[in-house]
């Protein structure tokens, strides 16, 4: 069997993906749990361990599948790089496979502090696996999470076009995934409060669908009772086209012919 092969693909980016889910997943559910014995790092740590994770799992899949571990990152490929559209499903459908197994793997393993923390498992610990308007606390809408997440994904993927672009000076050394890494961490810093920036379908239908089959009956509701999961779906690929394209229209038709030598994983935009 070839060393490139589709399944061998499908199976980085599961796993890649399941990766990012680990370290992410597992620092809010820890983060969360862990209130009544202070916190253990709070927002940065979320932010942290995200960031980590986002990097690990390029890391783990960037080589045989180009590291996407986000379908929003796979679709703007696929309209403005070339990515073949007949692998974006079987990408997706990856990428959402691993993002549900990962958190299945947090809610057995924190599963006596989640019922400690919230016995009815309510909103109260919902938003370990998935997003929320407000990180299911404060006033906000629906409508504004879905700008967020709109704004949020289009920096990550504007930002991630810059990186992986071969006459764009991008990093060498096969830094790309830390770069990304940071990047993501500065978007959980800055851009966190709204909607908690899910900039990912398959990092928030995943865990959401698998907290829904262990116990969260509102699972695919915000705390307002309105049907919410498709935000951190639909969002993110309206964004990540807004990003891939301004980066194609403002920046890459204007970087020199000349290419620099390409980075190790310059076969990101596969």
């Amino acid at each position: 069997m070839a060393k490139n092969s589709y399944l061998a693909e499908l199976s980085a980016e599961f796993f890649g993906t399941m990766i990012l889910i680990l370290f992410g997943v597992g620092v809010v559910a820890q983060v969360v749990t862990a209130v009544p014995s202070g916190n253990l790092g709070g927002h940065d740590a979320i932010t942290w361990a995200w960031g980590i994770g986002v990097i690990l799992g390029v890391y783990v899949s960037g080589r045989i599948s180009g590291g996407h571990i986000n379908p929003a990152v796979t679709i703007a490929l696929a309209v403005f790089q070339g990515f073949p559209w007949r692998k974006v499903a079987p990408y997706i459908v990856a990428q959402t496979a691993g993002a549900f197994v990962a958190a299945l793997i947090v809610r057995f393993v924190y599963a006596d502090l989640i019922d400690m923390y919230d016995p009815g498992h309510t909103i109260k610990s919902q938003f370990i696996f998935s997003t929320l308007p407000g990180n299911g606390v404060h006033g906000v809408t629906v409508t504004t999470a879905f700008f967020d997440q709109i704004v949020g994904t289009a920096i990550l993927v504007f930002v991630v076009f810059a990186l992986v672009n071969a006459r764009n000076n991008p990093p060498l050394s096969n830094l790309a995934p830390v770069v990304i890494g940071l990047l993501v961490v500065g978007i959980g810093m800055a851009w966190g409060a709204n909607a908690g920036y899910a900039i990912n379908p398959a990092r928030d239908f995943g865990p959401r669908l698998a907290s829904f089959i262990t116990g969260y009956g509102t699972a695919f509701t915000d705390q307002y009772g309105t049907p919410y999961f498709w935000v951190p779906i639909v969002a993110p690929i309206i964004g990540g086209l807004i990003g891939a394209a301004l980066f194609q229209f403002c920046i890459d038709r204007f970087i020199p012919v000349e290419a620099a030598p390409e980075p190790i994983g310059r076969d990101v935009p596969r």
